[in-house]
């Protein structure tokens, strides 16, 4: 179209909120609904933080929903879920024993079986679909990722209701220990995955990232048997602040998405060697896919690490001690800063920043294994 001395120098698009339809306005004026609904029958367990959080949840999920059109169907479908389950408890959590669907389903640990059975086999047919160029195969594995991830988070909703069946002063959200922390870091790097893989129209990736999911299932289920692991504990007095509630999602959002720009790292060194080249997106959608990723875990980890130092300062009378935990936690940190450094400073791209990028997830591993299992500090979400 032609442009007219009228319409020179203007933007040609509407403003972002002229844009939203009428359904995307009821879809938040829904969220708010649920949220003040939360606060009326829930408010009772949460503390004056908790509650600011459940109000603002309803504007920050609208906003997703309005760029992400998969929240749409993901937030009700949790709640109608999450609240399902929790009325079936009717107040004593020996229901979870006598009720079918509580039993098999949507209790807190057989949702978490369902969603590790789920990431298994959404690894498995997004290799097959890899493997054999079958749309079929990966479309079915993008369909069981989401499924995972909508029992992995009923799981833990669920799971954070139970907590308070056992005792006001024993109910917490379920991010303080080992095993919750595990499924975070499955549910928050499926999630980053599905978000790239509609971004980008792939699903050749799902193979790569699911991988590492998988492995964090597996690691789940041996510290599950082998330590019972599921059973919910009371939280130590270190962890029972505020701060863990931001703390912990901002650090784990760095560790899922530095984790996914590993994966898809590798993907990138077998195309650059001619392996699978004809099956992977193009090198150039799999750095910018890297490349975004570790901005995104970089932003997260260093909110979560000056986060962490404000909680020391409350907890211990110090920002910092050179605890072995946040030691290596500044290592993480500097080795990404320094990857995004040459990135943006000296154009750092190709198999360097691919390996490097693997590399980086080795650190970060060490960071929060490493440490709980050789070195001894202030810091631990769980024995090992």
């Amino acid at each position: 179209m032609e442009l007219t001395e009228a319409t020179r120098g203007y933007p040609q698009e509407q403003g972002f909120f002229r844009r939203l339809s009428a359904v995307d306005w009821i879809y938040a004026a829904a969220l708010m609904a649920g949220s003040l609904y939360a606060l009326a029958r829930f408010g009772g367990y949460m503390d004056y933080y908790e509650k600011a959080v459940l109000i603002l949840a309803a504007p920050t999920f609208a906003w997703l929903g309005w760029h992400w059109k998969q929240v749409r169907w993901l937030i009700p479908l949790l709640a109608v879920l999450s609240l399902g389950a929790i009325s079936m408890y009717g107040g004593s959590l020996d229901m979870a024993e006598k009720k079918f669907f509580l039993k098999y389903m949507l209790s807190s640990q057989s949702a978490i079986l369902w969603m590790s059975a789920l990431f298994f086999l959404s690894t498995l047919f997004y290799w097959g679909g890899l493997a054999t160029r079958a749309g079929t195969g990966t479309a079915l594995g993008s369909k069981l990722c989401w499924a995972a991830v909508v029992l992995g988070f009923t799981g833990m909703m669920v799971r954070w209701y139970e907590s308070y069946l056992i005792g006001p002063d024993v109910g917490h959200i379920p991010i303080s220990n080992l095993y919750e922390v595990f499924i975070l870091f499955c549910m928050i790097t499926a999630l980053f995955y599905l978000y790239y893989e509609e971004r980008y129209a792939t699903r050749q990736l799902g193979a790569f990232v699911l991988t590492v999911i998988s492995a964090a299932v597996g690691f789940l289920m041996w510290y599950t048997v082998s330590r019972d692991a599921a059973e919910i504990q009371p939280l130590v007095p270190a962890l029972q602040s505020w701060w863990m509630k931001i703390h912990v999602p901002a650090n784990f959002i760095g560790y899922g998405t530095f984790a996914l720009a590993a994966m898809v790292a590798v993907a990138y060194l077998l195309k650059s060697k001619g392996i699978l080249e004809d099956r992977l997106p193009s090198l150039e959608v799999l750095d910018d896919v890297m490349y975004k990723a570790i901005a995104v875990g970089f932003a997260f980890f260093t909110i979560a690490t000056i986060l962490g130092a404000l909680w020391a300062a409350e907890a211990w009378g110090g920002y910092w001690s050179w605890d072995p935990k946040e030691t290596w936690a500044l290592i993480v940190w500097l080795n990404y800063a320094a990857w995004l450094h040459m990135r943006l400073m000296k154009g750092l791209r190709g198999r360097v920043a691919a390996w490097w990028a693997l590399v980086g997830l080795l650190v970060t591993t060490f960071a929060f294994l490493g440490v709980n299992m050789f070195l001894s500090g202030l810091h631990s979400y769980g024995e090992l």
